[in-house]
């Protein structure tokens, strides 16, 4: 029902309302006048206002009441009028000192408008009376009483309307005048009112009021519904704040205050700002709750705090801006590394397609080499150059699982694992993350802490990681992440199937002389206080140090070589040296270091028949190795000695075997061993030595010492054999030919089918050697012996199991491709 507090309506009068069959018309806006009703109306309009001043001219004070359809028209005609309308009678009209007027008008009965007889000074209209029907039947007192009861709840509902309302609807005993009544106050729009007007039947009336009613009586109690929620929240705020306060004064009498719910207070401030995901906000308010109901003193209280400050500090929704200038993050790589040009080129890919798509998940990259080649300051290099933060966690020696995921918070001074903590540390979601020595994981019965960073470096599972100690999914898919190793067979292939493996297996001389000269020598000086006015060191020096001085695939020893230049002239500029120092040959550089520590043995050491130059990869990068072999008198037995793996054993085996079975070939005695022993011997005995690759270097020996015919001092080689002289391929190709270099090597003897990975050498380094590529072990002696050895005569029998065994030996080799 309508809001609006309309004067009371009076009961209908029994006697008969007499008026012409033509009325003036006075069109209202936004309202619908019914028969019995009494309702204030304000005029302003000039027609209407001419109208009211002529009412008293009128033969009765009876007007015509039509509603417009169009509310913003100002001169309504009779199409612009609803066809149904109300006879009025004015019962007061009040003039305003703007003119205007304001009636009090009395609604009589139901009139329809026929025609317009006039439209000056105002409208007239021809008007024919709507008398309803008298209806006495059961049904229309039945939906009379559903009438009456609803407009009583109705009327419950509405604290606004006066009391004499209820009364008012019981005093009315007619159906239709109670149709009226009530649609006359209903809150609804005009044309369904007009409709109600327009409803000249008196039941069909009624139910249309009612379906109104009982839509206004939904609408009102769902009103008071929403109006008891919120009272009831106020009213649970309002007494939770009354208690606080009184807890408070309490506390404060007890000089227990501590400023705690202060602090609860800024939590609850913290988590509204922190834009946490779904998930963590839930949980971390439930917290809260817990908190704010626990003692301060109480040991779960610290636990449940510490928790809310470790979801408030990690990251969610912070990140850095990617720094998308390819030209200038080349620029960084430059300015920092010397080289590493197969690192440099992924990392520029890496930004051109983050450039083109900005959501691409960050790459997981290994970069694996020895010590000293820039590993680790590579990673920090990457993070300055795409403008992220950067994190190193180290993981040689781990070998708990809680260490990457976290402890469960059952535990007394549980934490986060260490790619949560550094997350933190971080404050943003897309740092470069370093994991650096990922091939030293250990495991035991506390975990496989390999395995559990499996999730982590997954890009399939990343973005819903699980801490232990969190309990939260966190996404780590925005993490460049970073790994190092040395070696790639102790990383577990699971791990290492996750990841991208990019090799820096060292440096070439010339690519340690532009770093000594770039980075290591301004670095020391800057960290040892002195500058270039106070020390040069030559190139020529610098060559020095790392010939004869140093001896790695990386520069680490070389920095360390190059601060004990540095210090030694500090200790003289401390003294009160002020004259500045050149370091430029080999004398200078004995007075600050000492003799040399490594001269080259390779001459020295092959001068002698049965020794030879292998090449051997290990974990440090490349290294010459050296294989002695030596005869004595015996029972044919055959010594290994220096730490030899299986593999080494059976190469040694197989090369001893290939002798035996050609010994007619090399000019050696078939029965050589009847009364001899050979020993075979790798100096550096503490170290030991395995691998696929020593047999050429094995069968060579093995030549030399039982022909006499020594190996070329220059030469060094690398590869496996077969028992059939057949030469197989090796790894570590790269590493190999680096050391070879650093020995001073000139000639390498390789594998054919490592043709192709002399791609990987710096062509500095292949230009200064010459590579000999072989297949069989007849063309390994003729690159490696100072001359080949001559057969010896061969009988007709001879020549006939030779014979046959060649060409047995070439069908096996035929098959074998």
């Amino acid at each position: 029902m309508s809001e609006k507090k309309n004067p009371p309506m009076p009961p209908r009068s029994e006697e008969e309302v007499v008026f012409g069959d033509e009325l003036p018309v006075l069109p209202i806006r936004n309202a619908v006048l019914f028969p019995g009703a009494v309702a204030p109306f304000d005029v302003g309009r000039e027609k209407s206002v001419a109208l009211v001043e002529d009412v008293d001219n009128l033969p009765g004070p009876v007007i015509a009441i039509f509603a417009q359809r169009d509310p913003s028209t100002d001169d309504p005609g009779a199409e612009d009028l609803y066809p149904m309308g109300c006879a009025a009678r004015v019962l007061k009209a009040l003039k305003h000192s703007s003119g205007n007027y304001s009636l009090i008008l009395q609604g009589l009965t139901r009139i329809r408008l026929d025609s317009v007889t006039a439209h000056t000074p105002y409208l007239r209209a021809k008007i024919r009376r709507m008398d309803e029907p008298a209806t006495e039947d059961v049904e229309a007192e039945a939906l009379a009483m559903s009438l009456r009861d609803i407009a009583k709840q109705v009327i419950q509902l509405m604290p606004e309307l006066p009391r004499e309302a209820g009364s008012l609807i019981d005093s009315i005993q007619a159906p239709g005048a109670l149709a009226d009544l009530v649609a006359a106050n209903l809150d609804a729009p005009v044309e369904e009112k007009a409709q109600l007007i327009e409803t000249i039947d008196v039941k069909e009336r009624i139910r249309k009021v009612l379906r109104l009613l009982t839509r206004q009586l939904e609408i009102l109690k769902m009103r008071e519904r929403i109006n008891s929620q919120i009272k009831e929240e106020m009213g649970k705020n309002q007494r939770e704040y009354v208690l606080r306060q009184q807890l408070k004064a309490i506390k404060e009498e007890l000089g227990e205050d501590d400023g705690d719910q202060g602090d609860l207070d800024g939590l609850e401030d913290r988590i509204a700002k922190a834009n946490l995901p779904t998930e963590a906000e839930t949980v971390a308010k439930k917290q809260l709750k817990r908190l704010r109901t626990m003692q301060v003193g109480s040991a779960e209280y610290t636990v449940v705090r510490t928790y809310l400050d470790w979801i408030l500090d990690v990251p969610w929704t912070q990140s850095t801006q990617d720094n998308l200038d390819i030209g200038s993050v080349r620029k960084v790589l430059d300015e920092d590394h010397y080289g590493l040009e197969k690192v440099k080129k992924r990392i520029l890919e890496y930004l051109a397609v983050r450039k083109l798509k900005q959501d691409k998940k960050g790459p997981i990259l290994c970069l694996l080499g020895p010590p000293g080649v820039g590993k680790t300051s590579l990673g920090r290099s990457i993070a300055r150059a795409l403008g992220r933060k950067f994190h190193r966690v180290s993981l040689g020696g781990v070998h708990d699982e809680a260490a990457i995921r976290g402890h469960r918070r059952t535990y007394v001074g549980a934490l986060p694992g260490q790619i949560i903590q550094g997350m933190k540390k971080s404050g943003t979601i897309n740092p470069v993350f370093m994991m650096d020595e990922v091939d030293k994981i250990g495991h035991d019965f506390r975990g496989d802490p390999s395995a559990a960073l499996l999730e982590v470096l997954d890009p399939e599972q990343n973005n819903t990681f699980a801490d232990h100690y969190l309990e939260i999914p966190y996404d780590l898919s925005h993490v460049m992440f970073v790994a190092t190793a040395n070696v790639a067979d102790p990383i577990p292939p699971p791990l290492r199937d996750r990841m991208e493996i990019l090799e820096i297996p060292g440096y070439t001389r010339k690519e340690k002389l532009a770093i000594a000269r770039q980075h290591l020598l301004p670095k020391q000086l800057s960290e040892h206080g002195l500058t270039t006015e106070q020390l040069e060191v030559t190139d020529k020096a610098l060559e020095e140090i790392i010939d004869h001085y140093t001896r790695e695939a990386g520069v680490r020893s070389l920095e360390r070589q190059i601060a004990g230049v540095i210090r030694g002239v500090a200790v003289k500029v401390a003294e009160g040296d002020t004259q500045k120092r050149r370091v430029d040959n080999e004398d200078d550089l004995h007075e600050f270091l000492g003799p040399a520590k490594y001269t080259s043995e390779v001459a020295e050491r092959t001068a002698e028949s049965g020794v030879a130059t292998g090449l051997a990869w290990t974990s440090v990068g490349g290294e010459i190795l050296f294989i002695e072999a030596t005869r004595m008198y015996g029972t044919g037995k055959l010594q290994l000695t220096g730490q030899l793996g299986d593999v080494m054993k059976e190469s040694a085996q197989a090369a001893l075997s290939f002798v035996r079975s050609n010994a007619s070939r090399y000019s050696i005695a078939k029965d050589f061993l009847e009364k001899s022993d050979l020993h075979i011997h790798i100096p550096a005995g503490a170290m030991p030595k395995d691998g696929p690759s020593a047999g050429v270097t094995m069968f060579t020996a093995l030549v030399s010492l039982l022909t006499g015919i020594k190996v070329r001092h220059d030469v060094a080689m690398t590869g496996e054999i077969t028992l059939r002289g057949r030469v197989l391929p090796i790894g570590g190709l790269k590493e190999k030919v680096l050391a070879a270099h650093r020995a001073g090597i000139k000639r390498i003897i390789v594998p054919e089918r490592n043709r192709a990975d002399l791609e990987e050498v710096p062509k500095e380094v292949v230009d200064e050697l010459q590579f000999f590529f072989v297949s069989r072990m007849e063309q390994v002696l003729e690159a490696a012996l100072e001359r080949l050895p001559e057969p010896a005569p061969a009988t007709e029998e001879s020549k006939d199991g030779e014979k046959k065994e060649i060409e047995k030996s070439e069908k096996s080799s035929i098959a074998s491709n």
